[in-house]
Parts: C-alpha cells; sequence; structure tokens
C-alpha cells in the first residue's frame, strides 16, 4: 500500500517504521522539522526494549502535496491537532483513500468524519507503548493487540486488506464488529494510566508498585465501567483490570505514558479526550465521576505552570 503516517511522533514513528520495512510506501508527515532532517538524512531510529536499535529508510515531509493521493491515511497526531492535521493532509486523500485513526481517548472519529466523511473512516486503537527519544528516534517499549472496525460495525473487505497489511508488517491486529468496545476498553487503560503516571512522575510499571496508586487506578476504572455500561459497551470491570496490570508487568521499567511526555515536555495533554470524555459521558446519564473530575483538575492545574511554547 501506499501509506501516509500523520503524526511522526513516538507511536507514528513506530507503526510507520514497521509498515515500511514490510515493503510498504510509506511517508511521515509532521510539521517538526528537525526531525523531519533527521529522518531524510540518516533514517528513522527505533530502539527496542532490550537495548536493540535499528535505523529504517522512510520519507518525512511537512508537505502532503509531494506525497500525492495514498491508499490509506493513518492519524495519529495529539486529539488537539487533529481538525488541523486532516485538512492539512487533503491532498493525500482521494475518492478510494481510506483513513484510519488509531489515537488516543473519544471523540477523534467524529472529528475527522466531519472533513472527509463517515464513508472513508476506519476507527480503531493499538495496545503499542513507545516513546520519543528525540528527533527521528523512538523506542518501541511494548507490543500489543490492534483493532480496528468499521463506523457501522460491519465486516467488510476493506478492513479485511488493512488488517492484512498491518499483519504481514508484524502489528498483530483484530478486525472488529465491536470496534467502539474496543475504543473505550482502551479509554479505560489510558484513564487509569495515563494522568497517575504524568502526576507523579511514575514510569508505567510504577504505576502497580504501590497498593495507594492500585486503589485509586481501581476507583477510576470503576467510574469509566459505569458510564460504558449505561451506553450499552460493555465493559466488565474484572476484565479491564486484569488486562491493565498484566500490560503494565509487560512494559519496559522505562516506558513512559504519552501524558508523561507531555507534562516533562510542558506541552497540553490529551485529558479532555481521556478523563473529559468520562466526565461528559457521566453527567449526560447523571453518573457521578469524581475520581476522574479529580484527575482533569490536577492536570489541568499542573498544565497551567508550564512556560508559554516560543
Amino acid at each position: 500500500m501506499k501509506i501516509a503516517v500523520v503524526g511522526a511522533g513516538a507511536m507514528g514513528s513506530v507503526m510507520g517504521g514497521l509498515l515500511a520495512k514490510a515493503g510498504n510506501d510509506v511517508t511521515l508527515i509532521d510539521v517538526w522539522r528537525e526531525a523531519i532532517d533527521s529522518i531524510n538524512s540518516s533514517g528513522l531510529r527505533i530502539d527496542d526494549k532490550t537495548g536493540n536499535s535499528e535505523v529504517i529508510n522512510i520519507r518525512a515531509t511537512a508537505e502532503p502535496a509531494e506525497v500525492g493521493v495514498v491508499d490509506l491515511v493513518l492519524v495519529f497526531v495529539k486529539c488537539y491537532h487533529t481538525e488541523v492535521a486532516v485538512k492539512n493532509a487533503l491532498p493525500m486523500i482521494g475518492r478510494s483513500t481510506l483513513v484510519l485513526s488509531l489515537q488516543n481517548g473519544w471523540g477523534n472519529g467524529p472529528r475527522i468524519a466531519s472533513i472527509v466523511g463517515e464513508e472513508k473512516l476506519l476507527l480503531g486503537v493499538c495496545y503499542h507503548s513507545a516513546s520519543a527519544l528525540g528527533p527521528g528516534h523512538a523506542l518501541h517499549s511494548g507490543k500489543g493487540m490492534t483493532f480496528i472496525g468499521e463506523v457501522d460495525s460491519r465486516m467488510t473487505d476493506r478492513l479485511a486488506e488493512v488488517a492484512s497489511v498491518l499483519e504481514k508488517a508484524g502489528i498483530e491486529v483484530t478486525p472488529t464488529t465491536q470496534v467502539l468496545k474496543e475504543i473505550w476498553s482502551k479509554l479505560a487503560l489510558n484513564v487509569c494510566t495515563l494522568p497517575t503516571s504524568a502526576l507523579l512522575r511514575f514510569h508505567a510499571p510504577q504505576l502497580i508498585q504501590h497498593e495507594p496508586m492500585k486503589e485509586l487506578m481501581r476507583a477510576l476504572l470503576q467510574e469509566v465501567v459505569a458510564v460504558a455500561q449505561a451506553q450499552n459497551i460493555p465493559l466488565d470491570f474484572d476484565e479491564r483490570w486484569q488486562a491493565i496490570t498484566g500490560l503494565l508487568k509487560q512494559l519496559a521499567p522505562t516506558a513512559k505514558g504519552s501524558m508523561l511526555q507531555d507534562v516533562e515536555r510542558q506541552r497540553v495533554t490529551e485529558i479532555d479526550v481521556i478523563n473529559g470524555a468520562v466526565i461528559e459521558a457521566g453527567k449526560k446519564f447523571n453518573i457521578a465521576t469524581p475520581y476522574n473530575q479529580a484527575m482533569a483538575w490536577l492536570v489541568k492545574s499542573l498544565e497551567g505552570t508550564f512556560r508559554p511554547s516560543k
């Protein structure tokens, strides 16, 4: 496939690198000039959690018009950049182009559909973990399943084709008719782990080393499950808790959540589409979400201490 990855941060770089290694025609799209120049001159460097490192030859650009129309656009930008990034990507989106969002949180799909049309949109979640180590350099700290699906829950040939391309790149993927459930399952993980690690500056595996932190995460998870079930999304508390703690045990000791990476760089976080999504759903269904509200207030207060970007 001819593929464009919009957002050459940690996850975009890792997924783009894997797809390029598998023989696809891949271009990374970003506005980070240092990363673009480094990737084009020296290649994309990906480290794994065992200390191994490889350099992948792949193109990077800030100009989607240079790329032309592609078969698949993978969206990996932060939620607050979604509209601008997708509008910028329009020169690459033709009549048959598919746009797959693997972004964190809840709400990116409707934003993308409002620009490209719901008929072009695929949704998904990815349980790989990655950290940015520098321009054109990322750590692939954890591998997991990826789920993708159609907005209308159908099982289609185009969904199977995208899944096959990802599988051939070594990305374990499951096409699903329950993509909404999978998105909220990933949201549950993020709600519990991202603000907590960002506020305490914990590496991800540290979250399960302290009983008080586990109690807090359980309380956050209970609220997610309650608002999901109110929407007829069948989340199960015990299954999610086992999945969350199991994933944290598998990650590299130095693995950092995306929100902690944002805080360390003094960037606005994605709290609004993570814990904020639970708060908003709770309001609609008259379900109290005090623990998620506390996380949102704390993270917003922390953002208020950041130096203005130059």
